[in-house]
């Protein structure tokens, strides 16, 4: 399969995913609740500071990510599975990976789409007075590649299971442990290697260090590894099941 032909196929299919999220209302309940709770939780506290910064809102971010990723992850391909559609999909005349990366970039693009709707709130803030935009761009930027691994991780849970709410569950648990593995609560118990190991696969860690505006290298190409590792798991699935 030539190269445009490869590309216009995950296109195609990117842009059929990207519409069946806004098919829906539920789509728009996810956002609502993102927005809503994102801003409540921040701006609560906000004014009690008295202190002009959004680095309050990269803290909680990631939480309620923990949420949102396996809710849009939970229908991508147990939903296939339910409905039968899946064997119909695997008899395209498509690879596995052109279906799996359209399916992610749906699911990405609409959480992109999210968060950049919650960019009204560094906007009001801007009006208040003057605040260091390094961390605000590293946060958001940071919030791209969390979510991304989120979203990866719960693609390949969804497609081991055909029940969507056992697909979020699992998503949410298995999300949760990659993002505190590397917490000081959880390295203090531990010591030497495995201290160092559970500091390098935690995606917290990753995440912290570019929400300072700080970003380096070694943590995009962390997160990139991470993405494409669970997707490539995904595809494993994708063949076993051919």
């Amino acid at each position: 399969m030539n190269k445009p032909h490869y590309v216009r196929t995950i296109s195609v299919l990117f842009k059929k995913e990207l519409m069946a999220y806004f098919n829906s209302p539920i789509a728009y309940v996810f956002i609502g609740i993102f927005l809503i709770v994102g801003n409540w939780l921040f701006m609560n506290p906000f004014f009690l500071n008295n202190q002009l910064s959004m680095r309050y809102y990269f803290v909680i971010l990631p939480w309620i990510f923990l949420f949102l990723a396996p809710a849009i992850t939970m229908r991508l391909w147990a939903e296939e599975k339910r409905s039968g559609t899946i064997e119909f999909l695997l008899t395209l005349p498509i690879t596995n990976w052109q279906l799996i990366l359209a399916k992610f970039f749906g699911a990405f693009v609409f959480l992109a789409i999210s968060l950049v709707l919650s960019l009204s709130m560094p906007i009001a803030l801007s009006f208040l007075g003057e605040f260091d935009l390094g961390p605000v761009i590293g946060g958001y930027l940071g919030a791209l590649f969390l979510g991304g691994a989120y979203l990866a991780l719960g693609m390949f849970i969804s497609s081991m299971t055909k029940n969507q709410i056992i697909a979020f569950i699992t998503a949410l648990v298995g999300c949760f442990i990659f993002f505190i593995a590397g917490a000081d609560f959880v390295v203090g118990y531990t010591g030497g290697a495995l201290a160092e190991i559970l500091k390098f696969i935690g995606l917290g860690n990753h995440f912290s260090s570019i929400a300072r505006g700080v970003v380096d290298t070694k943590d995009l190409v962390y997160y990139l590894s991470f993405i494409f590792f669970f997707l490539w798991l995904n595809v494993r699935v994708l063949e076993r099941k051919k």
